[in-house]
Formats: C-alpha cells, sequence, structure tokens
C-alpha cells in the first residue's frame, strides 16, 4: 500500500475508535492504564530486546553517547514508564469537568465543559518512553493517539505499542485506541500532518527541524513543543555555591532533554572570580564551555563561541558563556536567543529576580532553581505530553488538562430568540 493510502487507513481507524474512546467512564480508563502499566512489566524482555536492535544500529550509525542515552531503556526505566501510566491512571478525570455555570435571565442554563480533544497526532523523535506516556495521558483525556515515532526507536516503538494493544484488548477495548505509524519515512510524517479530516490536534516532539517542518507544513492544528535552548543567568549578588550547583544539574544530570542547561548569561564583574570555578566543576563531567571575549579573558578554558553556539540546543556536553551589564541587557539576550522554554536567574538579590520573572518571555521562568524541574511530573501534572513554547492554547508542561478542549451545554425550556 503507498504511504498516502496507509497513513489514510490509519486515520480512519482512528477516527473510528473515537467513538467508542467517547463512550469510556473514568473506571475503565482507569482500568485499561493499569492493564497497559502491568503489561509493559511483563513484556520487559521483550521491548529489552527490541530496544537492544535500536542501541546496536545507533552506535553503527556514530550517535552521540548522549543521544544514545536518550534511546536506552533498561528494567528501571521500564518499571518507570509502567509507573508513569499508573500515576496518570491515578489523576482525576478531566472529561466532563464544569469550568463555568452561566444563568441567563431567559432561563437559558449554560454550562462549559471540558471535553476530549478527540484524535492527538504525535510525531516524535529518540525517545521510547513518550510512546507510552503519550498514549496514556491521551487515553485518560478521553483521545485517541495516532504515534508517529522516529526510525531510531522503531523496535523499541513497536514492541511498546504491541504491549499496549494487547492490553486494550484483553480489557475488552478498541486497540484502535492507540494506532501506531509503521512507516518511519519523511513521506509518512508529511502525510500525517495533512490528515486534518481524522486528526484533531498534531503535536511534534524532536529537534528543531522536526519541529519547524511540523509548524510550517501543516494543515492539522499544531501546538509547537521545545526545543530547549535554555538559559541560565547569573547575577551579580548570586550565592557562587548554589550558581554552580544548579548549573551543574541543569548541563549535565541529563545533557540529552529539553530542560537541559545549554547557555549561561552572566555580569561582567563577577565573571573572573566566577567562570573559573565554574569550568573546574563543569571540567569533571567533560564539558566543553565557549564564549565571548571577556568570558575568554576570564578564564583560559573557554574557547570562542560563534554567533550559531548562541542559538544552539547542543544536548551534548557542551555549553555558551555570554557576559552581560546587568539584568536588563541578560534579560534582553535570553529573550533574543531564547526558544522560550526555561530560563532562571540565581540571584541574591530579590528586585533584581522579580524584574528577570517579569521580562523573559519563555514558558517556564525559575529564581534560585534547575531549569530540570520543567516537567510534567515534577510540576505535579503527572507525565506529560510535551512542554508548549507557544502562547496558544497550552503553554509550559501539558498534562491532560491541556489536552482537552470544551464546548458549551445549553438547556432551555422552549426558549426562542
Amino acid at each position: 500500500m503507498e504511504t498516502k493510502a496507509y497513513m489514510q487507513a490509519l486515520g480512519q481507524k482512528a477516527k473510528q475508535a473515537k467513538k467508542s474512546m467517547a463512550l469510556l467512564g473514568e473506571a475503565e480508563k482507569n482500568a485499561a492504564l493499569q492493564a497497559i502499566a502491568a503489561g509493559l512489566l511483563a513484556d520487559c524482555a521483550t521491548i529489552l530486546q527490541a530496544n537492544s536492535k535500536d542501541i546496536a544500529a545507533a552506535r553503527a550509525n556514530g550517535t552521540s553517547e548522549s543521544m544514545i542515552d536518550r534511546l536506552s531503556l533498561s528494567e528501571a526505566r521500564i518499571a518507570g514508564m509502567a509507573q508513569g501510566v499508573k500515576d496518570i491512571a491515578a489523576l482525576p478525570d478531566p472529561v466532563g469537568e464544569v469550568l463555568e455555570t452561566i444563568e441567563r435571565p431567559n432561563g437559558l442554563h449554560i454550562q462549559k465543559v471540558r471535553v476530549p480533544m478527540g484524535v492527538i497526532g504525535i510525531i516524535f523523535e529518540s525517545r521510547p518512553n513518550v510512546t507510552s506516556d503519550a498514549a496514556a495521558i491521551c487515553l485518560k483525556a478521553g483521545s485517541v493517539v495516532m504515534l508517529r515515532g522516529g526510525k531510531e526507536a522503531i523496535h523499541s516503538n513497536t514492541a511498546i505499542v504491541a504491549s499496549m494493544k494487547k492490553a486494550l484488548a484483553a480489557a475488552g477495548l478498541d486497540e484502535d485506541m492507540i494506532c501506531f505509524v509503521e512507516d518511519t519515512s519523511r513521506q509518512s510524517s508529511n502525510e500525517m500532518i495533512a490528515l486534518s479530516d481524522y486528526i484533531d490536534l498534531l503535536i511534534p516532539r524532536g529537534g528543531a527541524g522536526l519541529i519547524n517542518n511540523v509548524v510550517q507544513n501543516a494543515t492539522v492544528p499544531v501546538i509547537q513543543t521545545g526545543t530547549g535552548n535554555c538559559h541560565a543567568y547569573v547575577h551579580k549578588s548570586a550565592d557562587f555555591s548554589m550558581a554552580l550547583d544548579i548549573i551543574e544539574n541543569g548541563k549535565t544530570s541529563r545533557p540529552s532533554v529539553c530542560n537541559a542547561l545549554e547557555s549561561v548569561v552572566i555580569d561582567k564583574c563577577i565573571a573572573p572570580d566566577f567562570l573559573p570555578l565554574l569550568a573546574e566543576r563543569l571540567a569533571a563531567k567533560n564539558v566543553v564551555m565557549v564564549g565571548d571575549d571577556l568570558a575568554q579573558q576570564a578564564c583560559g578554558a573557554i574557547a570562542p563561541a560563534s554567533e550559531e553556539d548562541y542559538y544552539t540546543e547542543f544536548l551534548d556536553y557542551k555549553i555558551s558563556i555570554k557576559t552581560v551589564e546587568g539584568v536588563q541587557e541578560a534579560v534582553d539576550w535570553v529573550n533574543e536567543h531564547s526558544t522560550m522554554h526555561s530560563e532562571v536567574i540565581i540571584a541574591e538579590d530579590t528586585a533584581a529576580a522579580e524584574l528577570f520573572l517579569k521580562l523573559v518571555d519563555s514558558s517556564s521562568v525559575y529564581h534560585n532553581a534547575s531549569t530540570r524541574f520543567t516537567d510534567g511530573g515534577e510540576f505535579g501534572l503527572g507525565a506529560e505530553i510535551g512542554i508548549s513554547t507557544q502562547k496558544l492554547h497550552a503553554r509550559g508542561p501539558m498534562g491532560i488538562r491541556e489536552i482537552t478542549s470544551y464546548k458549551y451545554i445549553i438547556k432551555g425550556k422552549g426558549q426562542v430568540r
């Protein structure tokens, strides 16, 4: 079957499954999620065997170790995936929540009620845990999901989806509530973003190239998720020990994820004292530092930065350094170079911190805490389906509420206009 026909057939399956999904109550959805979690654990060995094929292919292709870490599964990570599904099951059901009630003078009773989105398409790269996270979040929010992962994780994703579909069938549900695109060609992605007759919302998760292609070419409504060129601004009032801890954590705890720190902005007056300490700390983790002329003068371990470096999400052990003259210049620099994901100011001066928090136009802005907390689980939302870096209709970590819509339900007694 040609790719266009294949994708349309898959879209039809998803649209058909939406009908039965709309009838599920909270108890049925939770039972399905518990079955999925149990299935992931039971199929752990099969999933790991499939993942080993993806890892072998990645190494043969010269993939960096940080990206291989992004791709890798283990018994612990699969257990974490299963627990994430259970955590989603434990969340309150958003569907049916009454957001607003209006009583009109003419007697009309109007309720604004949260409803499922319908069919949500997810196009993603590398991280196979996204497969179970996305499916579980969509199911809890009452939507069918169509998953299209990258070729680098095709064996892992196929095994995870097979496990989840088996669990749905065992729970007596339509296994097409989770649809999976087995074709990893670029054409399948291009066809998917044009399935406006079948998909109600599209969420791309991955690198800048993928996201830009989807945003610029999709005919399906899109929520733009973040590439994360995340910044830490070290203000002249910063506690050095705290700043070193926050930057080390943000850069090195898991450099291949979107909330990892990619750039340090620092007040010029403290650069000669702070940057050698930072270089010593990051050298222990083999982080390459690049920076402007003043940063290089302050610390010989810092290599020259290109203009492109300041716009780059490295997803690796590399970080850029920019020196500035005060909080306003820092704000202007961050707003110019950021991808609107996550930024932090490290400062004891609360007035400077409040100015930064108010003026930096990113989805998550921190004072004295690591950007690595930008995550649905860490925010108490349950596992998230992505980090939105746009302003409509959701922003920041998107949990189950952020992928629902609403409708007005109006009840009358024969009123006419």
